[in-house]
């Protein structure tokens, strides 16, 4: 199953290029695998930076990498694993969890239903010096009841239904674990789950009921996925709301739901500096633990935007500098418009979109100074400008 060194040479050749303009350009019975492979490290060049650079590797046919974790979000799911004796992933797909957590277990057995990824995996774990790895091809669900008790067993439910056509809810998944998570942590120490970060959080812990932790995990505060870690008589669940960016660091929050119920307290104005949070911290819900945990105050209960007098530099989100606010009426609009032709615009619980403020005053994008459009705690929509910090 390995490349030719004519194969190699046209994808290194072609690898910068567009898939459809490559397909249309050349023929041959070899093409639809080798487009794969273009397409395939196009993906993985800035989506799985280590695999990029093993040449060897190889990527699917007709299947999208839409789904497969990148590589910081499966190092993140490693960094939770104290390892062990076995490892077993009952959804293997392309393997990219996969390979980032096998090395820490003595053996590791991919379970996957599709054949051609089995073939794949096959290739590629030996190409990654995998030796512990296992492939079976076969469902996840039939695997299950004929497993020994392991150390952790790994899922990543398909969110595409027979039609192709994308599902969220649990019950919609496949497999579906609404009904399997009484028997998954049967048959293990830890059960980690990934989803989509359209997922309802709490929803999906009363559908899993045995959550032990959720991990709302963001890259470079855009969040990718929800991660459930289940376990035997597992009680209230722990949150972690991390960010990671480029330099491999990680924002990181971590409350249970019950710290959430405490109000919090509103500023009728903004202060010296203004406070956005992570979208990790936004999608698990942390707005008053948020004020508490920093000692902030709120602008409204449904803007999600924090104000202080003091500087709070270890905040989990982008810090800006206020340098004015104002009621957005139109003879203020009309005088900061003028003042100030470019701006990078934000809103959080105002009535019109971007696209509508910057039709309307002919603001231009860019630059290095914001604008927040936003309503204050008394009901007042108001814009306030400031700088990054």
């Amino acid at each position: 199953m390995r490349l030719t060194d004519e194969q190699k040479r046209f994808i290194e050749t072609h690898e910068k290029e567009d898939v459809l303009a490559l397909a249309l350009r050349f023929k041959g019975e070899d093409m639809p695998f080798l487009m794969a492979q273009v397409a395939g490290r196009q993906t993985a060049e800035k989506k799985i930076p280590s695999w990029y650079r093993n040449r060897e590797l190889l990527y699917p046919q007709h299947i999208s990498l839409e789904q497969a974790s990148s590589e910081a979000t499966a190092r993140y799911k490693a960094s939770l694993i104290e390892g062990g004796e076995l490892f077993v992933d009952l959804t293997g797909g392309l393997g990219v969890d996969f390979s980032f957590m096998t090395p820490l277990f003595r053996r590791a057995l991919y379970v996957e239903r599709d054949e051609q990824l089995c073939h794949l995996a096959t290739h590629n774990f030996a190409v990654l010096g995998m030796d512990q790895a296992e492939v079976h091809h076969m469902e996840g669900e039939a695997f299950l009841p004929q497993l020994h008790y392991t150390d952790l067993i790994y899922l990543d439910p398909s969110r595409r239904d027979e039609r192709g056509r994308k599902v969220f809810r649990i019950e919609e998944c496949s497999p579906d674990l609404s009904n399997l998570a009484d028997l998954l942590t049967e048959k293990a120490e830890r059960v980690m789950v990934k989803y989509s970060p359209m997922l309802d959080i709490s929803l999906a812990v009363k559908t899993l009921h045995q959550v032990s932790e959720v991990h709302v995990l963001s890259v470079e505060n855009e969040c990718k996925e929800l991660l459930f870690l289940l376990s035997k008589d597992a009680d209230e669940p722990i949150y972690h709301a991390v960010n990671l960016n480029k330099e491999g660091e990680r924002e990181l929050l971590t409350f249970i739901p019950g710290e959430e119920e405490q109000e919090a307290s509103y500023s009728p104005v903004p202060g010296r500096y203004l406070y956005e949070p992570n979208a990790s911290i936004l999608k698990a819900g942390a707005f008053n633990v948020t004020a508490h945990r920093f000692g902030l105050q709120k602008l409204h209960k449904h803007s999600h935007l924090y104000t202080s007098e003091r500087l709070e530099n270890a905040f989990p989100g982008r810090i800006f500098q206020v340098e004015e606010w104002f009621p957005a009426n139109k003879k203020q609009i009309r005088r900061f418009a003028a003042a100030v032709p470019k701006t990078n615009i934000t809103i959080r619980n105002y009535p019109d979109s971007v696209a509508e403020i910057r039709k309307r005053t002919g603001l231009a994008e860019g630059g290095d100074h914001y604008l927040f459009a936003t309503t204050l705690s008394d009901g007042q929509k108001a814009w306030i400008s400031c700088k990054r910090l």
